[in-house]
């Protein structure tokens, strides 16, 4: 059942309110904050990102959503356009998709190489733990929707002069490889989940609920001073760890 504008928009704020106090926290501890969204087109990454961030101060919150590579950047280290953007003391730094584009869309969509491939794997789990060494809390979250939703979405978008800037050749690419896309995202669950930079999967075929639970997933997991704890404790049919279980019983969209 979807939920009601008045109940979402209550809800919301209260989260919102959460974000703030936790903000605070942070400055004043100087600590360090990188959260990833991954996820299929579509899967509402942008609007989740919006809600996270429209009360949060703009001097120490910032959102990355780099666009393709220069050919300077294809030959550097892949990580290389990344640590320049990572967060300092005192910042929360979101990236709207991020170096789990070459486990994703890049072997995918034959961007990279299957060495290429090979080594960002080799390579992702220790420069995430250096970040964790380093004292960057890291959180990466992957919103999950099902194929008749994606399509769905995908369609909304042509018609909605809002959303135009959205629309691409992609899009139709996107649909068409969705087994690959799925058969990619659980290699990348199974070779880069860890325990200093887990992956949490969220239901996301419901907008509201699913943004609702990625706040509260996201303060469930940080401390701070006065905390609601009951009110960010996330649904845990709709936000959870991932666990290579999951790959077989219906957890994630097939």
């Amino acid at each position: 059942m979807t939920m009601d504008s008045k109940t979402y928009k209550h809800l919301l704020r209260k989260l919102q309110i959460e974000l703030v106090k936790y903000q605070k926290h942070l400055i004043k501890h100087g600590n360090k904050i990188l959260i990833l969204f991954e996820g299929r087109d579509s899967s509402g990454k942008d609007g989740t990102i919006k809600r996270i961030t429209a009360h949060l101060s703009p001097r120490e919150t910032r959102v990355v959503a780099l666009g393709v590579p220069s050919d300077r950047e294809k030959s550097e280290w892949y990580f290389q356009r990344y640590v320049s953007h990572l967060p300092a003391a005192g910042e929360s730094v979101l990236f709207n998709r991020s170096w789990y584009n070459r486990a994703g869309v890049e072997i995918v969509m034959g961007f990279c190489t299957q060495d290429e491939y090979e080594e960002f794997f080799l390579e992702v789990n220790e420069f995430e733990s250096m970040l964790s060494r380093s004292g960057v809390q890291v959180i990466t979250i992957y919103l999950d929707i099902s194929q008749d939703e994606q399509t769905k979405r995908m369609e909304a978008r042509k018609t909605d002069p809002l959303k135009q800037w959205k629309v691409s050749p992609v899009d139709k690419l996107a649909i068409q490889h969705w087994e690959d896309y799925s058969r990619a995202r659980n290699i990348m669950f199974e070779r880069s989940h860890t325990e200093f930079a887990p992956w949490y999967v969220v239901h996301s075929n419901d907008k509201k609920t699913a943004r609702l639970n990625v706040i509260r997933g996201i303060l469930s997991h940080l401390s701070y001073a006065h905390k609601d704890a009951d009110l960010v404790a996330p649904d845990p049919k709709v936000f959870f760890s991932y666990d290579p279980s999951y790959l077989k019983n219906g957890m994630l969209a097939p």
